[in-house]
């Protein structure tokens, strides 16, 4: 392992970077040839909005709408732009919903399709937010900003009212594990891979693999806690509702303890030791072969950016709603397991718009920024998205606990030791990037052909069932 610098040394370095940046970068919206050292890379100092970083600064203030959609449909990205080719998919999904409501594929689909460009759309304003502020809240804000989604969706499972045909708590419980597995996994390979493209390896720093792979490590032991305990006890002197009623209990502790390890992750990150984050980051500023452009093109002023975020938000629980409610119709009449609705569908959609500014800062050779989002995106699911929704369910009067399936809790484990075996050199390949999408692919299958509880368990009557003796 790599021997660890002082903190006086990596802010000196830091120091020394941000100055000979300043030298040579273009600030705000000029190119690099027509700016003058002594406005600092700006144009006019009165055109510098005060308390804006110079990275983030529009040159304008309040809502143009012609700016606003322009800058939104250019995006971050050839990626990000393509998703925006969508947009119509989400008053076409809106209007199917009521004028065809028992249209229930048709409906999915296009809801599902909708999520898309309104997932884009928050990543991209919370990208455009976060450069107006210091490197580690930026990140912070990108990380929280892109949660949205998940957060939508889970608030709008658990809030569904019981249902005889399907019980939603499983798919929730699912679709936590999954949006880890996919960002750990699915959108960790993909960086790899862009990053490999153009190198023969990347490197990332110790302090950003590190803290990450010791938090990973934390939030697996935390939520196989209640499994554990479960599953340990089951066939014992408990009956299965006192068991499943301690074992909800236990989750409610570790979700308040989850979500106390979150808070203070954060402390450490934006309070105590920014110093060392803002160097890495700084550094990996200069690695990006598309700074100079970036900071040429037109930004989203501080109120576009809200705007854009409370839009995209409020399309994102209509549609959130809409997706849900044909959940268990595609579960019932289509054949496709709650495991791999949990696992692999929901988490895809959710995650959209972090996994494309991963991989674009990844393509770019920001690979601390790429692997700051996928880190802090798995870290924010495992220890305060999933304990929210499992508090938001106590509040409701609902069972939703931390008690998963035996299955999907053994591939997260093996996936926390498999990424914490890549990050371990601090060096990454498209070989390993591979590696990671080829095992995301085989979770993904073997959730495919995972059988829903009525199949394994038999229904009242069946054989195999309860009502049989079995």
């Amino acid at each position: 392992m790599a021997p660890r610098r002082s903190n006086d040394q990596v802010v000196e370095k830091r120091r020394t970077s941000q100055s000979s940046r300043d030298q040579r970068l273009p600030m705000h919206n000029e190119p690099a040839s027509e700016l003058s050292p002594s406005t600092n890379g700006h144009v006019s100092p009165t055109r510098v909005t005060p308390g804006i970083k110079a990275a983030g600064e529009s040159g304008r203030s309040g809502f143009h709408p012609l700016h606003f959609f322009r800058i939104i449909f250019r995006s971050s990205s050839k990626a990000s732009r393509i998703c925006n080719f969508l947009w119509p998919v989400v008053p076409a999904a809106i209007a199917v919903r009521y004028a065809r409501p028992d249209n229930h594929l048709v409906i999915f689909i296009l809801a599902y399709l909708a999520m898309i460009p309104c997932a884009n759309l928050i990543g991209f304003a919370g990208q455009e937010l976060a450069r107006k502020v210091p490197h580690v809240w930026g990140v912070l804000i990108e990380v929280t900003v892109g949660s949205v989604v998940e957060i939508v969706l889970f608030m709008v499972l658990i809030s569904r009212p019981e249902n005889a045909e399907i019980d939603y708590i499983p798919v929730i419980q699912a679709a936590i594990l999954g949006s880890i597995l996919a960002t750990m996994l699915l959108c960790l390979g993909l960086c790899f891979i862009a990053g490999g493209l153009k190198r023969d390896e990347q490197t990332f720093s110790e302090s950003v693999s590190e803290a990450g792979s010791g938090l990973l490590l934390t939030a697996g032991f935390g939520l196989a806690i209640p499994t554990a305990f479960e599953y340990s006890l089951r066939g014992g002197v408990l009956s299965e509702d006192d068991l499943r009623t301690k074992a909800v209990g236990i989750s409610r502790v570790t979700a308040i303890l989850l979500m106390i390890a979150y808070f203070v992750f954060l402390f450490y990150q934006a309070r105590s030791h920014h110093s060392i984050y803002d160097a890495i980051f700084e550094a990996d500023e200069e690695k990006d072969r598309d700074r100079a452009k970036d900071l040429e093109k037109d930004k989203l002023t501080l109120t576009e950016c809200i705007l854009g975020i409370a839009a995209s938000v409020a399309l994102v629980t209509i549609t959130a709603i809409a997706l849900v409610d044909q959940i268990h119709f595609i579960v019932r009449d289509r054949g496709v397991s709650d495991a791999f609705m949990g696992l692999i569908l929901v988490p895809l959609v959710e995650k959209a718009a972090e996994h494309l500014t991963a991989i674009d800062e990844a393509y770019d050779n920001q690979m601390n920024f790429a692997l700051s989002h996928v880190l802090g995106a798995t870290l924010q699911t495992a220890l305060f998205n999933a304990p929210l929704v499992v508090i938001v369910g106590w509040g409701l009067g609902r069972d939703m606990g931390l008690n998963f399936e035996m299955f999907n809790l053994v591939v997260l484990i093996l996936a926390i030791i498999t990424v914490g075996n890549f990050l371990r050199d601090q060096k990454s390949n498209y070989l390993e990037g591979t590696l990671c999408v080829i095992v995301y692919v085989a979770v993904a299958v073997a959730a495919a052909y995972y059988p829903n509880p009525t199949e394994h368990t038999g229904s009242p009557g069946e054989p195999g069932s309860p009502a049989e003796g079995h």
